[in-house]
């Protein structure tokens, strides 16, 4: 296995709006050691976490329905309103403690203890984030608000409760077509909902 030297020459910033965005220029060293210079924009934006909620009693999952102008910009409206599971930035926080928290924030359950899965960069190409990836068990009792997200970061977050098999079979469909989403419903098929 070919591990590269990697020169790090330039680092050019092209944007701090509201992520960061830079330009580099690298060195990279190739497996017949010859030296390549290689140009690439990195976009920074923090890394996150992400959760499936599941109830086994119901076979139930908890998903959110919300507006993404990246995915409108390439599908349209129909597919810009994106089914996903519940995720945010950890904004300096724990991963543990940042689902917590967005998972009242976003759909209004309180939950404690959410098990830990993996982590897994969604585009490494380009993305420096890297995403915790958790499940945990809901019921109606641990619906303390309406969650719908916070008001300050300008999420409008609808909550939605799917029998498992339909969310899973949305996958198919085309009906979800976010990432996070899709291996977190492939890990409950093959762990949580095969196991009846």
């Amino acid at each position: 296995m070919h591990d590269p030297k990697i020169d790090i020459r330039t680092k050019k910033l092209l944007s701090d709006n509201h992520y960061i965005l830079h330009k580099y220029t690298i060195g990279y060293e190739k497996i017949n050691g010859e030296v390549e210079q290689q140009e690439r924009e990195i976009y920074d934006k923090g890394s996150g976490a992400a959760i499936l909620l599941y109830n086994l009693k119901k076979r139930s999952v908890i998903m959110t329905r919300q507006f993404r102008l990246a995915m409108y910009l390439n599908e349209g409206l129909k597919k810009g309103m994106s089914i996903e599971v519940c995720a945010g930035l950890l904004d300096g926080l724990e991963p543990e403690e940042c689902i917590i928290k967005e998972t009242l924030e976003e759909t209004g359950y309180q939950i404690q203890n959410p098990k830990h899965l993996y982590d897994a960069y969604m585009t490494p190409g380009a993305v420096t984030e890297k995403v915790s990836y958790f499940i945990a068990p809901y019921d109606d009792i641990m619906k303390i608000n309406n969650g719908g997200g916070a008001i300050e970061e300008q999420e409008e977050i609808e909550v939605l409760e799917f029998p498992f098999e339909k969310a899973y079979n949305m996958i198919a469909k085309g009906e979800i077509i976010d990432g996070k989403s899709i291996t977190l419903l492939q890990y409950a098929m093959l762990h949580i909902f095969n196991e009846e």
